[in-house]
């Protein structure tokens, strides 16, 4: 079982800036492609970010220009870093980590979940 841990949540005015990490275990990291994903209350969890093994990545329209998600392969880690936060990306945000074979999941994990406040 893979376990995936986010952290670097928190509360933060508008205009500032987090990073959040998500630690993953096993030896699948490096061959899965990891994303961010966000929930925001009362709405559906919404794609933010995803990072392939190549370093492909691919974003939503709403923070293009803001957010950046990385990998180090060598700790099993997954960034996001978000810049000039505004209060609409308030959110839990989750970690993913999955992998596509011949258009068939193989596996699909989620984190437990990191809450992200903007708010003045």
């Amino acid at each position: 079982q893979v376990q995936l841990v986010e952290s670097g949540g928190g509360l933060v005015q508008p205009g500032g800036s987090l990073r959040l990490s998500c630690v993953a275990s096993g030896s699948i990291f490096s061959i899965s492609v990891m994303g961010w994903y966000r929930q925001a209350p009362g709405k559906e969890r919404e794609l933010v970010a995803t990072i392939t093994s190549d370093d492909s990545t691919n974003y939503a329209n709403a923070v293009k220009g803001r957010f950046t998600i990385s990998r180090d392969n060598a700790k099993n880690t997954v960034y996001l870093q978000m810049n000039s936060l505004k209060p609409e990306d308030t959110a839990v945000y989750y970690c993913n980590s999955r992998r596509v074979i011949v258009g068939i999941t193989r596996y699909n994990y989620w984190g437990q979940g990191t809450q992200v406040t903007v708010s003045s």
